[in-house]
């Protein structure tokens, strides 16, 4: 997918959801966290800042996952998906960081879709 193709996704994606869920237009931090809810599977509730930034990286990892860079093991016996870094992940700078991850939620968000 080219970046202006992605730019576009991802603007339309981010206003669905701000309608979605009556707020402001979410930034990648708020789209990672909503992901992570949805992975874990356990529905709305309350999280600590740390269990925050546990289901940001839940996100990021079922989202390289695509790439083959980590695979899901199981879960704890909380329920928390437990993930395996399969291969190092590339050094990006910031903004393909960014790019990779924005074009990798929009395809999240496509297949959930389907």
């Amino acid at each position: 997918m080219n970046p202006k193709q992605i730019t576009e996704d991802w603007k339309t994606l981010t206003a669905d959801l701000a309608i979605r869920f009556d707020s402001d237009v979410p930034d990648l931090n708020v789209v990672l966290f909503l992901i992570g809810v949805q992975e874990l599977g356990k529905g709305r509730q309350k999280f600590s800042k740390r269990q925050k930034e546990e289901l940001m990286h839940i996100a990021v990892c079922r989202l390289l996952s695509e790439l083959g860079y980590y695979q899901l093991e199981g879960h704890d016996e909380e329920g928390w998906p437990i993930w395996t870094l399969l291969k190092k992940v590339d050094n990006y700078s910031i903004m393909e960081q960014e790019y990779l991850l924005k074009s990798l939620v929009v395809h999240y968000f496509k297949e959930e879709e389907q």
